[in-house]
């Protein structure tokens, strides 16, 4: 990390925090483009993994992503054989995706991945430290 000309920064909490987000997000960002994908591919499969089939809308709400960004990465996910999209028997306005087995694999490799990311992204914490950093963080996120 370079260091700020104004040297007041490297003290204050939000600074350090947002600093660390960027890295993070540039490692996770390129841990998956090596992998041909996206984190909001890994967020949809991960998704439909725990909820099961969904709607695109809902696949919005519980990932957290914008419909019309569901829609494009659904595009992406549907065109190489991870999801299926097929119209819901109760209402055909609306779409249900499902995981494919293809998509299971899939997430499997990028679990794999993300887990790696995790370890460059904390290796110099121990253990005992990266526990006590995600309760700090999910404490400051509650907030």
């Amino acid at each position: 990390m370079q260091e700020p000309a104004f040297s007041r920064l490297p003290a204050l909490p939000s600074w350090l925090l947002s600093q660390a987000a960027l890295r993070a997000g540039r490692l996770v960002a390129d841990g998956f483009a090596a992998e041909g994908a996206r984190g909001y591919h890994y967020r949809l499969l991960g998704t439909l993994a725990e909820a099961g089939p969904s709607s695109q809308a809902e696949l919005g709400r519980r990932s957290g992503i914008h419909l019309s960004d569901v829609v494009a990465a659904l595009n992406e996910l549907e065109a190489d054989g991870y999801v299926k999209r097929a119209p819901d028997p109760a209402d055909k306005r609306r779409n249900v995706v499902t995981v494919t087995p293809k998509g299971d694999e899939r997430l499997r490799k990028l679990d794999e991945k993300i887990a790696a990311v995790q370890d460059d992204v904390l290796a110099p914490l121990d253990e005992t430290e990266r526990t006590q950093l995600v309760e700090l963080l999910r404490r400051l996120l509650e907030a």
